[in-house]
């Protein structure tokens, strides 16, 4: 092993010599370079190989070369680069393939590998290790695609791009975004021969051997690949997607036609392809003129384009009555609701509008619970508060089971001040099942603190403990100690943590307030933070060493403290404690009696 890496150490002797005698390292760098590779040679020379040791040295290979490109720049020196550059980057090749063909499943190395040789312009080496990579991991369309598009932008070669998609599609017969980028790279070959052959007519060339097809310049391969595309995947996704990408190319008004027909034609009872119809007439119906139109006229015009997409969208919801469709229909009008606009007339009549789509939806009983809370919203922001507190109740109604929904018609009531929030509390109660009803009660309670007299809350908290699940209670708990605290003071408090204490279960949570309360009072004592601090530790003794290290902690720091309970406490702690937690409280324990932590 150690005549090989004399051997590779003696290879990089003239590059080194080369870099002092061109004045671009000193002698004492040089040595520097030499000990820091012999370390790095014998750690990828060991039989336990460990990824980490090759990418660290391909990285000091890397940051060597980016070294020298700065140095050059600085002294203005641009010779001699076979002999220097050349032989690293060879050199780093061959780490990166001694690494990839090591851990060949490391798609990250291989694109590391990738993005190296994009880096320094190493083509003809880029080439080979595409290849090396596809012929592994075949099963991933997105290295097909990133090497089929460095062929046609790089190497600006059509035929391999599509030799490689064509490969690409015999392992994945049914990936829309290869078909898509398939599609895509057709269509960017017809343009560049088109604009091939207007340079060539316009410098008055005889094009003689070359030969432009009428079908390739007008898109047909790219039709060609369109039609197998759609026998075989099915969905108005990929249909949109295609057509999307015709529409960057000006040459393509056929291929559109026909994109747009089959999508018509197949997919016709989709809300998708109604959405896209609808917004096309957006793009479609300007007016020639625009640069000398008043701004009304501009107005004018937007309004009545946007009538046309209503109108489209109408239509729809006839022919395809279902919540999707409907959802397409209000999203439409709530984002051009959104747009700014300085016209006061149309940002009304936009408003008017989605009110009017929300009512038309509602009334179909086919509105979701988020587009009722979007149309509460838009109403309530619109100051229409009669009509949100109606359409809020009307929500309820028709999601009765729904927490959220509920949430969302008493938040209406409580931001509006209303007299029958109580009574809107307990219809939601009633209606909900005790799972999951935590939310409504914290936002009852929550009211109730900021509106109703203290034996009112008092006696909803109670309510609370008994109505929610025990899992749910805990919470509850919590609230109802911290609220009898701010409200009663220390006394009360603590009357009520003794009684609270009589029911499981409880969170960590709740113990760790009620250590706080005693420790803002004046005469904190330590008597009762044992008490505390003991409950606590019956409940969660055996799974939270900061429970155990923060007892200690107060032995030693309260005034009326025992620092001599601190060893009992710790063979407890030891005993008490599960699995792995002995050695992470061990560990922090040595930290707290060497003063850091």
């Amino acid at each position: 092993m150690a005549e090989r890496i004399e051997q590779r150490l003696e290879d990089r002797i003239p590059e080194l010599e080369q870099l002092e005698r061109v004045g671009l390292f000193t002698h004492k760098e040089i040595r520097a370079v030499l000990r820091k590779a012999s370390a790095l040679e014998y750690k990828i020379q060991r039989r336990a190989l460990r990824k980490e040791d090759f990418i660290n040295y391909i990285q000091y290979e890397v940051n060597l070369l980016e070294l020298i490109k700065k140095r050059r720049a600085r002294i203005g020196y641009s010779f001699k680069k076979d002999e220097i550059e050349y032989s690293i980057l060879h050199r780093v090749h061959s780490l990166f393939n001694r690494a990839t063909g090591k851990w060949k499943d490391d798609v990250q190395l291989w694109l590391s590998h990738v993005a190296f040789c994009k880096q320094w312009n190493a083509k003809h080496q880029l080439s080979k290790v595409f290849s090396t990579m596809l012929a592994i991991h075949s099963n991933k369309p997105a290295l097909w695609i990133m090497a089929a598009k460095w062929e046609m932008e790089t190497r600006l070669s059509s035929e391999s791009a599509r030799h490689l998609f064509l490969r690409a599609l015999r392992f994945h017969p049914e990936c829309p975004k290869l078909y898509q980028e398939y599609f895509r790279m057709e269509l960017m070959h017809a343009e560049k021969q088109r604009k091939e052959k207007k340079e060539f007519e316009q410098a008055k060339m005889d094009l003689g051997e070359f030969n432009y097809s009428e079908e390739i310049l007008n898109g047909e391969m790219a039709r060609i690949v369109y039609r197998d595309a759609s026998q075989k995947i099915k969905g108005v996704e990929f249909q949109l997607a295609v057509l999307s990408i015709a529409k960057l190319f000006d040459f393509t008004e056929d291929l559109q036609k026909e994109i747009l027909e089959s999508l018509q034609a197949r997919y016709a009872d989709d809300p998708l392809t109604w959405d896209y119809m609808a917004r096309r007439e957006l793009e479609l119906g300007s007016l020639q003129p625009t640069e000398h139109s008043t701004k009304q006229k501009k107005v004018s015009e937007m309004a009545q384009r946007e009538e046309r997409c209503c109108a489209v969208f109408d239509e729809a919801v006839g022919a395809v009555p279902t919540e999707d469709m409907w959802k397409c229909y209000i999203t439409f009008c709530l984002e051009r609701y959104n747009r700014k606009t300085n016209s006061e007339e149309l940002k009304q009549k936009r408003l008017e509008r989605t009110l009017s789509v929300f009512s038309k939806a509602h009334e179909s009983k086919l509105l979701s619970e988020a587009l009722y809370k979007q149309w509460l919203q838009l109403l309530l922001d619109s100051s229409l508060s009669e009509k949100a507190v109606e359409v809020a109740e009307a929500a309820t109604r028709h999601f009765s089971q729904s927490v959220e929904v509920w949430q969302m018609r008493l938040r209406v009531l409580i931001q509006l001040k209303r007299d029958d929030v109580t009574q809107c509390f307990e219809e939601a109660i009633k209606h909900v099942k005790s799972k999951g009803t935590l939310p409504l009660w914290t936002l009852w309670v929550e009211w109730s603190e900021g509106t109703n007299s203290k034996e009112d809350t008092e006696a909803l908290y109670q309510r609370s403990l008994h109505a929610t699940t025990p899992a749910e209670s805990v919470t509850m708990k919590e609230m109802y100690l911290d609220w009898t605290y701010r409200s009663s003071g220390y006394k009360k408090v603590k009357r009520l943590f003794t009684s609270l204490c009589e029911n499981r279960p409880f969170s960590l949570d709740f113990f760790r307030k009620m250590i706080q309360i005693e420790k803002e009072q004046e005469s904190c004592k330590m008597l009762h933070l044992r008490e505390y601090y003991e409950r606590a530790l019956r409940e969660f003794g055996s799974t939270n060493t900061d429970l155990w290290l923060d007892y200690i902690k107060e032995e030693l720091s309260h005034p009326q403290g025992k620092p001599e309970n601190c060893g009992s406490i710790h063979w407890r702690a030891m005993k008490m404690l599960q699995g792995d937690l002995v050695e992470d409280f061990v560990s922090k324990y040595t930290l707290l009696q060497t003063g850091h932590l």
